[in-house]
């Protein structure tokens, strides 16, 4: 007689684009929602401690400076906004996502769950463009960057991110921030490479905070300062 066991239910997709720098779906699996990126999975709502860390690590490097701006590169499922919209020691929150499809999920899909409270707040601000392309460009400051694109800088999913990372891209970066200011880099494997990066393109004060998962390696956050 076979033995009876349970088959978890297949992702039902629920929005799927081709987009300028690829395919992007969105998925439920059970109650989670997903995003995949060119067939690999980006990010889910199971948990959201990473991103936490990820922008409680810079405020908590920031001196007692009020009402810092932050900049969060990447929206993806909406954690680090809600995290930071739900902090009034922010005093803006401007959010950089270059997939129109991902900012659609949020503004009125089903996404709309985690950011909905977030995308209200007067301070919130999202802002569809290519992340260097903004700090390239833009006049404005900030007192922090958060950076939760791809899966860290030694696993991009999409071809052409690699930039970001390097010297040049974090030097971009550095533009944009106010003298003391902080950059933060969630990463999903530590990478000593990257603090090596980060001190080459002027950053001080270098350090990696690790987030404890239920197997393997730890997720991380890089963490660095803008001389001045």
């Amino acid at each position: 007689m076979p033995i009876p066991y349970d088959i978890p239910d297949a992702p039902e997709v629920l929005d799927r684009r081709e987009g300028p720098y690829g395919e992007v779906v969105l998925r439920r699996h059970g109650e989670l929602l997903q995003i995949i990126a060119n067939g690999c999975f980006l990010m889910d709502t199971s948990d959201g401690r990473s991103e936490r860390l990820l922008v409680d690590a810079a405020l908590s490097a920031l001196d007692d400076r009020p009402s810092p701006a932050l900049l969060i590169g990447g929206l993806g499922v909406g954690f680090s906004l809600a995290h930071a919209a739900a902090d009034p020691r922010w005093g803006g929150v401007t959010v950089v996502e270059r997939e129109r499809a991902v900012i659609d999920w949020h503004l009125d899909g089903p996404l709309a769950a985690v950011s909905g409270e977030a995308l209200a707040d007067p301070r919130t601000k999202i802002v569809a463009a290519d992340l260097l392309d903004y700090v390239n460009e833009t006049c404005d400051t900030f007192d922090a960057v958060c950076l939760d694109i791809d899966n860290g800088p030694d696993w991009t999913v999409t071809e052409g991110n690699e930039s970001l990372y390097s010297t040049a891209g974090l030097a971009s970066c550095a533009r944009v921030l106010r003298p003391g200011g902080v950059l933060a880099v969630w990463s999903a494997r530590p990478s000593p490479e990257f603090e090596g990066t980060m001190g080459n393109a002027g950053f001080q004060q270098v350090r990696t905070e690790e987030i404890p998962v239920a197997r393997g390696v730890p997720d991380v956050v890089h963490l660095a300062v803008r001389p001045g």
